[in-house]
């Protein structure tokens, strides 16, 4: 089972929201509709970054160490900011 970890940036606030998912397109979905508590009121939400793996353990082990390393989540939100520069 392919699992992707992915990062969305709020288009409202400069916000940005780590997760893990099996169907990517759906996730993102759910997250503009309001039906994920965490994401609902900094809505819409687009997708900026995903890396996949082959399973979800590994997939969750990254988003584990960008939630819980704060230089290493910074690096990676400044890569993004830098490859996207119309996002701020």
């Amino acid at each position: 089972m392919v699992c992707t970890l992915y990062v969305l940036r709020s288009n409202k606030s400069p916000r940005f929201y780590i997760g893990v998912t099996e169907v990517i397109e759906t996730r993102v979905l759910k997250h503009n509709a309001g039906d994920v508590r965490s994401t609902k009121a900094y809505r819409p939400w687009a997708l900026v970054y995903q890396e996949t793996f082959s399973t979800k353990k590994e997939a969750r082990q990254r988003e584990l160490q960008l939630k819980n390393n704060y230089q290493i989540r910074k690096k990676l939100f400044e890569k993004i900011i830098r490859v996207q520069p119309g996002l701020l």
